[in-house]
């Protein structure tokens, strides 16, 4: 009798003359954002592919934080953007000798706060997009649908334990 072992995704497969078993691995998901079940698209003992959207939370709030960070990103471009045209005509005038090394200085540092604000106003619009994102719930693999403990109008709090919103079997 020929038997073998085999470990491919985490499916444990047997194969025993000919027969073959296999035992899933159990795996809970939730989501990494918070915020109310809106939406389940999938139904206990489905098969599904990975990247199949499961779940859909609201995203009402998500947007609005992208929405937000959008704008800021806007508006503390076109700042940057008024720092560096500043710089540049301070650093004319002081070529010339026409203004003071206390007046570019002052010029340098109003252009590098800018510059900064809209590196973290891009961070935050990255995040925000990221969480937007994230209000959707996918299978990270193939496999089937075990349970569904979650259902519309349930509140996902993703800073404390999560919550089991899907249990799949690969």
């Amino acid at each position: 009798m020929h038997t073998r072992w085999m470990m491919i995704l985490g499916l444990l497969s047997l194969s025993v003359s000919g027969f073959s078993t296999q035992a899933a691995d159990r795996v809970e998901l939730s989501t990494r954002v918070s915020g109310v079940v809106e939406e389940v698209l999938v139904k206990s003992g489905q098969n599904v592919k990975k990247g199949t959207v499961l779940l859909r939370l609201n995203k009402v709030i998500y947007q609005a934080q992208v929405d937000e960070a959008h704008a800021d990103t806007e508006r503390l471009s076109a700042e940057e953007a008024e720092a560096r045209r500043d710089l540049d005509r301070a650093q004319e005038l002081y070529s010339r000798t026409v203004s003071s090394t206390t007046e570019l200085d002052a010029a340098k540092l109003r252009y590098t706060r800018a510059k900064s604000a809209l590196s973290v106003a891009d961070a935050h619009l990255v995040i925000a997009k990221r969480n937007l994102l994230d209000t959707e719930l996918s299978a990270p693999f193939n496999g089937v649908i075990a349970s569904l403990p979650a259902a519309p109008g349930v509140v996902v709090a993703a800073d404390c334990q999560p919550k089991v919103l899907v249990v799949m079997l690969r």
